[in-house]
């Protein structure tokens, strides 16, 4: 008898087909089921926003810093708990849940305002770990420590946007830091705390990058070992920088083909024991222009489950090869 998909796949960390090692395993390894995760703004902005580093944020940015899918920043942080968890309670049955301060840089401020927001939701029944998106050259000696801190006390990922670690296109998106930026501090919390969860965002598509400069990015990356990567197709959504060079005609986004290929072979350039958090992004459907074939998530995804299967693929594959 002919082994099924499943029976047939290689790459250990999965019971599925799944070639790759998905969120949704890893949080039925590390807390027994699924979890549900609570977007979040805390109202902050970013160092290529006010001024700091630059002005008018990544050009691809929305004005929410993309917390599009967390309430308005003007509600407190724990009543925007409430508020998703309801929202949300149809249509995940758990009672495991993961506050995620996404909106901008959440370690941009001082520590005593960070140490504010984060308590006020972790005392939340059923809140077994935290996730804090922010960027590597926003992270202060004293945020450091209270990060610590908290990864004594929950499971702790701290996400870190690097999208490129090619300098010319970093400038070319206004991303306001070098990829040497990236890795002190990277490294700084690394050392700090063995506790951390590290996740590295990467977006494929960016204008300028070519699929060789993208593969090269993903495997700066694997050469980290970071406990997780985010993987983004970039989106053009209206009112962006980029929108405006897209109507210019002046950006052309990826084909789906393109993603689909691109994606696959950077799971064969990440180390196996990497947690996959995303595979592709996601975009407000009111706002966004482009391209058009994101919208359907779930066919991309099984496009690239298929021809990883095709083609013999798996996560880890050529890791020890670069």
């Amino acid at each position: 008898m002919k082994k099924t998909q499943v029976q047939s796949n290689p790459y250990p960390n999965s019971d599925t087909n799944k070639r790759y090692y998905t969120y949704d395993y890893y949080l039925k390894r590390t807390f027994g089921s699924k979890c549900m995760k609570i977007p979040l703004d805390a109202g902050f902005t970013c160092p290529n926003i006010d001024g700091r580093c630059s002005t008018g944020g990544c050009i691809y940015c929305s004005g929410r810093g993309s917390g599009d899918f967390a309430p308005e920043s003007y509600i407190p942080v724990d009543e925007q708990f409430e508020i998703v968890k309801a929202q949300l309670s149809s249509k995940w049955n758990t009672d495991k849940y993961i506050p995620y301060f996404q909106a901008h840089t959440n370690t941009y401020a001082p520590t005593e305002v960070i140490r504010s927001k984060v308590e006020s939701v972790m005392s939340k029944d059923g809140v077994v770990g935290l996730n804090i998106a922010t960027r590597a050259d926003c992270l202060w000696d004293d945020t450091v420590s209270y990060l610590c801190e908290l990864a004594e006390r929950t499971e702790l990922t701290v996400e870190l946007g690097l999208q490129t670690s090619n300098d010319d296109v970093a400038r070319a998106i206004n991303r306001g830091h070098t990829y040497e930026d990236f890795l002190i501090g990277y490294k700084k919390l690394r050392v700090a705390s063995s506790k951390i969860n590290i996740c590295v965002h990467i977006i494929f598509g960016l204008p300028g990058e070519s699929r060789e400069n993208m593969l090269k990015t993903v495997k700066d990356v694997a050469s980290l070992a970071p406990d997780q990567v985010k993987i983004h197709l970039l989106h053009v959504i209206k009112g962006t920088r980029l929108a405006s060079l897209y109507l210019r005609g002046e950006y052309t986004p990826l084909t789906k083909e393109e993603y689909v290929d691109i994606t696959a072979q950077a799971l064969t350039l990440l180390p196996p024991d990497t947690v996959i958090a995303r595979l592709t992004g996601d975009g407000m459907q009111s706002e966004l222009l482009a391209p058009e074939w994101s919208r359907k998530k779930t066919v991309v995804i099984n496009d690239i489950d298929k021809l990883m299967y095709e083609n013999d693929l798996w996560q880890g594959k050529s890791f020890n090869k670069i």
